[in-house]
């Protein structure tokens, strides 16, 4: 008899008969093209990683588990898991009628019967799911400026897994894994979570967890979407696998989840539990500030340190999965070994390094010592991530019409190119008006996707270690986010506001575009019928009245070089 933890789990996926056959129906269907974060979350309901769901969240449900972690049936289930779409789309839509899912390629993965339909409010699932409305956090402002506008709700019908190109050997279903432990006769089985590469902490960490709940260890990493800025999955898991002749290879695997992290500390926690549980674990490794997104718009932590472990804590029973603390590991100098922080033998000489300490010490080129991390992740690190001034990156002007933008950045272009090194592409305005984006016209949702255009060009361009100098006017602040975390999985992105005053921008209006606007010829212009978004912390702001241009030019390289971009 399997303990229950390795009895296969139900999937929500039809036989492959009927797979064939639904596929030649559902070309007929109206489709939807899933989102990335769609697709991890539509594979985790399929496989059965996300039991007891058996599809997209009702409205009752949605509302259940938003105010009270539970579905409408009493069910503990911490996250809305919902199909986001368009207005335009859900109004093609009847209730009841069928609905094909499909990946970016256009493959048809599932189908979905759609039960539910309706416009959620947005602010207050921020504040009960993420505890504040807060746009500095990743999935707040995911959820206002990227998710669609209306959830749809109802089941699913499977038809084919999505498709991996990449370390297809590592991935495992919750029953894939379930098989493999009951195989290799494994009763107790501790996951560790992390979407950040293994240093030796991490190692010692594990260890000690694994032989404290005397069970097997799992690490699971997150290889869907985990928080923009974090190191790409393609490196993490080369870093893991460099590691994972480290450990004892008869009680320790490692399989890759493609979840969508929403980053939602102590929910998010219980969340992974659940998770966890359907993939057949019985312990989990709770860390501090666990899935934590960092700091809120008044530089303080989204969550405390120890919340996400005492509302595990709380639900551990009901999660059906044992927590194992998580102890913050430090190195003790004269011991040449680690302890958990709150056992350092007194008098001791504790030498630990930090996330920010080690981006730092990886962007400047220094040395990263052996007690702190194996050479192997050092030099997989330093392959995707060499010193910073050896990276691509973007310099992104942003100001109204006439305040210098172009000018500026044309002085910036010729200092970079006379120091040479690497590629430099200027995208002004007008040039990509022309080649990149002539069909656009001037509504706000044109100059939206126009902004969006030149974002992803400068992203390709730093992604290859190139400079890619933007001097549009990009008005709206979230535009200019979204186009920051496009670029900064990449490289660096330095935001410059020419912070020229509307007066002068009018007094010098070259192009008399201002004379037209204040005449009615020109609708929604920037700073006349059409408002600014001031960015709020741009790396620099120049003011461009009484200065020369060359001078406003070398403020930006000076910046650069304090920021390791270019040789001093």
């Amino acid at each position: 008899m399997y303990t229950p933890n390795l009895a296969p789990i139900p999937e929500l996926y039809v036989s492959y008969e009927s797979a064939q056959k639904l596929k030649v129906e559902a070309a007929q269907l109206i489709s939807w093209d899933l989102t990335p974060r769609q697709i991890c979350d539509l594979e985790l309901l399929m496989n059965g990683g996300f039991n007891p769901l058996k599809g997209f969240l009702s409205e009752q449900d949605y509302d259940s588990v938003v105010n009270t972690m539970r579905l409408a049936n009493g069910a503990l289930w911490p996250m809305p898991i919902n199909l986001d779409v368009p207005e335009a789309f859900a109004e093609k839509l009847e209730i009841g009628q069928d609905i094909a899912l499909r990946d970016q390629e256009g493959v048809i993965l599932a189908t979905m019967t759609v039960t539910d339909r309706w416009v959620p409010d947005k602010a207050r699932e921020a504040e009960k799911v993420f505890g504040d409305d807060d746009l500095a956090h990743p999935a707040v402002n995911y959820l206002h400026n990227t998710a669609g506008a209306v959830y749809l709700g109802g089941p699913v019908t499977g038809i084919q897994q999505p498709v991996h190109y990449d370390f297809k050997g590592r991935r495992d279903t919750p029953n894939e894994l379930r098989a493999l432990f009951r195989k290799l006769g494994w009763r107790k089985v501790v996951a560790f979570q992390t979407r950040n590469p293994l240093h030796r902490a991490h190692q010692e960490l594990t260890f000690r967890a694994a032989r404290e709940a005397q069970a097997n260890l799992l690490i699971h990493p997150v290889v869907g979407m985990t928080k923009p800025g974090d190191v790409d999955h393609f490196t993490r898991v080369r870093c893991y696998e460099a590691v994972l002749d480290q450990y004892p290879s008869a009680t320790t695997t490692m399989s890759l989840l493609n979840l969508a992290m929403r980053m939602a500390g102590p929910r998010e926690a219980v969340w992974h539990g659940l998770i966890r549980k359907n993939h057949g674990c019985t312990h989990f490794i709770v860390g501090r500030d666990h899935a934590g997104p960092g700091k809120n718009s008044a530089g303080q932590d989204f969550y405390g340190p120890y919340d996400a472990q005492t509302l595990f804590k709380e639900h551990e029973a009901e999660i059906g999965i044992e927590m194992v603390d998580f102890k913050h590991m430090v190195y003790v100098q004269e011991k040449a070994q680690y302890f958990p922080a709150d056992e350092v033998p007194e008098g001791s000489t504790v030498l630990d390094i930090s996330g920010t300490e080690l981006r730092r010490r990886l962007a400047e080129g220094l040395e990263i010592p052996e007690w702190f991390s194996f050479p192997q992740v050092v030099a997989e690190l330093r392959r995707t991530r060499p010193p910073r001034s050896q990276q691509g990156f973007t310099v992104f002007f942003t100001g109204f019409s006439g305040s210098g933008k172009s000018t500026i950045a044309n002085a910036l272009m010729i200092k970079l190119m006379e120091m040479g090194g690497r590629p430099v592409t200027l995208l002004d305005g007008d040039v990509v008006r022309k080649n990149l984006s002539s069909e656009l016209g001037f509504s706000k949702e044109h100059r939206d996707l126009n902004i969006r255009r030149i974002g992803y060009v400068a992203s390709e361009i730093t992604k290859n270690g190139g400079i890619a100098i933007c001097a549009p006017i990009a008005p709206y602040a979230t535009t200019r986010r979204a186009v920051r975390e496009d670029i900064e999985q990449f490289g660096a992105f330095l935001e410059v506001h020419i912070a020229t005053s509307l007066e002068e921008c009018e007094r010098r209006d070259r192009k008399g575009l201002y004379k037209l606007a204040r005449e009615g010829k020109i609708k929604e212009f920037t700073g006349i019928s059409d408002p600014y978004d001031i960015p709020a912390n741009p790396e620099l702001r120049l003011d461009t009245e009484n200065v020369e241009v060359d001078n406003c030019a070398h403020q930006v390289i000076l910046k650069l070089e304090s920021m390791g971009l270019i040789a001093g």
